[in-house]
This record gives C-alpha cells, structure tokens and sequence, in this order.
C-alpha cells in the first residue's frame, strides 16, 4: 500500500496535525476522545514501522523527496523504533485516563489546552527519536521541552510554576550546549545529516573542536538526561505536576535523552572515538553510580510518594548512564533494554499515585495507611511494579539488572557489577516503608474510599501487567534490543 511509504512522516505530522485541532475544541471531553485517537493512530503506525523494521531492515524516508544532505531524512532502525513503540505507546495508554486527571490535577483555566500541549510534548520526542538530521533533532527538542514546561506549570499546587520555571531554566542551559556541540560539527563538516556527519568525521577526529562538541551534547544531554548531578530539576517537576503528567514523562522524557545519548555516541562520534580516544566511559560510570546510589537513598528518606519516585528515577537514569559507558555490546543491550522496561515501571508507578490522588487528594505516606484493603487492585499494581523495580525474576526488572551485571562482567568491571546489585538492593527499602505502611497498618476510621474508576485503573493495571508480560516474553525487549546494539555497534 502507498501509504506505508509515507508511515515515518505521519508518525509526526499526525500529533502534529492533532494539536491544534485540540485546542478549536472548547469542550475538554471532545477533545479529551480526540486527542485519544489521536494517540491511538499514532501508536497503531509505530507498530507498523517495527514491523516493517523487523521484516526489511533500516527504513530511510527523505522529506519532501529531498535526498540528503541537503533534506531532512528520518532513519529508523530497531533502536528508535523500539523507542517510538515506547512513547506512543505509553501515549496511548495513559490518554484514557486524562480526562479524570486533569479534573483534579489541572488548573481549571488550563484544562481546555492541556491535550493540545499534552501532544505537542508527544510530538517533540517522537520527532527527536525520527530524524536523523542533528538540527532537527533540536527543534523537536525545543518543542518537547517547551510543551513539558507548560503541562508541569498546569498542576494545581503553587509550586507547580516554580518548579515549571527551574525545569525551564535548566532545560535551556541543556538545549543551549547540544545546540552548540551541533553547531561545531556543523562547522567542521558542513553537514548536518547524522550519517553523512558521522563519515566526515573520521578525518577530523583529532581537532579540537570535535572533541569540545562531544562534550557539549555529553553535558547538554545529561541534564535533559536528568543525569547526576544534573538531575537537579527531576524532582520537583515529577512531583508537583499532574500525576499523569508525571506517568507520561517518567516513562518517555528521560528515555529520549538517553536515546540521543546513545545515538550521538555510538553513531554520529563512533565508539572507537568515544571510548578510546575520549575515555567518555570514566565519566558516565562513575557519574552513573554515583546517581544510583545517592538517588535511591534519597528516595528512602521521602514521606511525598511523588518525589520519592522521582528519585528513584535519578537512580534509574543512573544505570542507564552507566550501561553506556561500559562501551560494549552488552552494555548497549543493557542500555537500551532498560530504557523500555523502566518506561514501563515508572509509568505503572505515577499512575498508581494518580488513583490514590484522585480518591485522596494526596500522595504522602501517611495518606497509604490501611490503603491494601480499601484499594487492593491498586496498592496490587503497586507491589507488582515496586518488586519490578527491586529487579525481582519474572519481572522486567530483573532482566534489566541481569544485563547491567553482564555489560560490567564484559568490561571486566567486577566492582560495578557488585555495586549496581548493592544499589538495587536500597530500592526494597523504600518499596517496603510504603508496603508496609498500605498493609500492615489500619486505615483511619474515617477512611472510606474505593478503586479509582475504571478508565484510570485499567491502564495502571495494563502497565502492571506488560511489567510481568515483558519479563517473562522478552522478544520485543532483548530481541530488538540485540538487534539494535548489533547493528550500532562498531567497534571491534
């Protein structure tokens, strides 16, 4: 069918397209079921993209016929359309439940626009995992970014906005210096298609300014990255934002950083440049587990549930920064692998405290008190995805920890790998003080509350089981993963 020629442009344009079509609606409720088509379509043409991924190999689609370099092309391989499965994906699960969040999450004067904005942000990371020209690249960045700032400031709490505003602040500094680092690539090769940079490159390797443009992206897309310690702005945006809001972003925000990480080092620079001749590796390990632990023992010490799974995210992006600098395959795999699967946990997480908010209007510890036996499916879908997290078997989880520990033992990094399992130890931790406070303690007397409805509590549920699902089948994950690493992965 013609259509499926055109799949990677509409994967954009339909979002796109969508947005402000939202915002002629003056009714949030129709514009609520559009904006959930919206997503639908969306995440029905990425699975057809890795479809056809899996089946023919690289697609390339050159915009407007134009061939590069001079066109803008977007390029998928298993690697981004594994994260465009992930991003429209998680869209389109957590959409459903907007309605219900923004009713009490959302400022009433901002509820009419939050689907435009909510599928601009959408836009932006589908757009940066697409392209595969690095200007491009940060204009879909700039658009991301600037819709995340807004739905952050849309939450009901007065902090809200300041925590918008430190986001944006911080934001900016990061696009700025990946901004920069593609300008010197720019000026050094006269291109700014990713693969025809990346070949001009190889004569060039030994200047100056292509080793300060590596570290520009390294640090502009460490803080988008929320990477330690430019993990400063995380916190206090997953937590005073809309607890959807918060879902969305912990599954996909982070995660694209990691992928433009990832696709800059290993395709654009090359491994044999990163590693051996930059040494990035010193860097993103250290730094990575170093993020592991202080995240995770932060998040012990946390009586709001939001913010203490906002730092539990500083402890994830910790093992993902960490898995790519061990610079081999399975440190890639392990990357990658947790890219997904955490995407997957955090999301059911943030949707939990959705539920809970919704019937309390609250998300402290105190508030979970007695909370297994007035809201079981819910403190359930809890458990499920805490023992995830901890890294349990048959769990997700688990099989991202299992491939942290064998990049490590390929490196020959034997203390890593004892620290990455002593770090997700510190996760039971903070997982406990919340089981045991839902199950072990009585509910106040005048607690009377129920399951959140069914359009919220069916995608918590569906993410707490795709936790399991994914861990025990893991041919989508590790598959494409594999597959993924094999083909960026260049050098001997």
């Amino acid at each position: 069918m013609a259509i499926l020629q055109h799949l990677p442009a509409l994967q954009v344009t339909v979002p796109l397209l969508a947005a402000p079509l939202c915002a002629l609606m003056f009714r949030p409720r129709i514009a609520w079921c559009f904006a959930i088509l919206t997503t639908w379509a969306t995440f029905a043409i990425s699975v057809a993209i890795m479809d056809q991924v899996l089946e023919h190999g690289v697609l390339v689609y050159d915009m407007g016929g134009w061939a590069p370099p001079l066109g803008i092309t977007y390029v998928i391989d298993p690697l981004n359309a594994l994260l465009l499965l992930l991003v429209s994906g998680m869209a389109a699960i957590i959409m459903p439940a907007a309605r219900l969040g923004i009713g009490v999450e959302v400022v009433p004067r901002a509820q009419r626009l939050f689907f435009t904005v909510a599928l601009l942000a959408l836009t932006g990371m589908l757009g940066i995992v697409i392209t595969g020209d690095a200007f491009n690249l940060y204009v879909f960045l700039e658009i991301s970014s600037l819709a995340s700032y807004a739905l952050v400031a849309m939450g009901t709490d007065r902090r809200a906005a300041k925590a918008a505003f430190n986001y944006l602040i911080q934001g900016t500094i990061g696009a700025t210096f990946i901004l920069i680092g593609i300008g010197l690539l720019y000026m050094m090769t006269g291109t700014l298609n990713m693969a025809d940079m990346a070949g001009r490159l190889r004569a060039v390797h030994d200047t100056a300014p292509i080793q300060a443009a590596l570290a520009f992206i390294l640090v502009g897309a460490g803080i988008k990255f929320a990477m330690f310690p430019a993990h400063v702005w995380m916190p206090n945006a997953y937590t005073y934002a809309p607890s959807l809001v918060s879902a969305f972003f912990g599954a996909t925000a982070t995660k694209v950083g990691a992928y433009t990480l990832i696709r800059f080092i290993y395709n654009v620079f090359g491994a044999e440049f990163s590693f051996e001749t930059m040494s990035i590796g010193w860097v993103l390990v250290p730094l990575g587990l170093a993020g592991a632990f202080v995240g995770s023992l932060v998040a012990i010490w946390q009586d709001d549930l939001k913010r203490m799974l906002a730092y539990s995210s500083v402890a994830q992006v910790g093992y993902i920064a960490a898995a790519i600098g061990y610079g081999n395959h399975d440190g890639l795999v392990a990357a990658i692998v947790h890219v997904f699967n955490h995407g997957l946990m955090k999301g059911a997480l943030f949707l939990v405290m959705a539920c809970v908010i919704l019937r309390l209007g609250k998300a402290d510890m105190n508030s979970f008190r007695g909370l297994g036996k007035r809201m079981p499916i819910t403190m359930g879908c809890f458990v499920v995805a805490g023992l995830s997290m901890i890294g349990v078997p048959f769990t997700v989880g688990f099989i991202s920890k299992w491939y942290l520990v064998l990049g490590a033992m390929e490196a020959d990094l034997w203390p890593v790998a004892v620290l990455i399992v002593m770090s997700s130890l510190l996760s039971i931790i903070y997982i406990w003080r919340v089981v045991e406070v839902a199950y072990f303690c009585d509910p106040p007397d005048d607690l009377r509350v129920s399951e959140a409805p069914a359009e919220l509590l069916v995608p918590t549920v569906l993410l707490t089981v795709l936790c399991i699902a994914f861990g025990v089948a893991t041919k989508i994950t590790v598959g494409v993963a594999s597959l993924a690493a094999s083909q960026i992965w260049v050098m001997p």
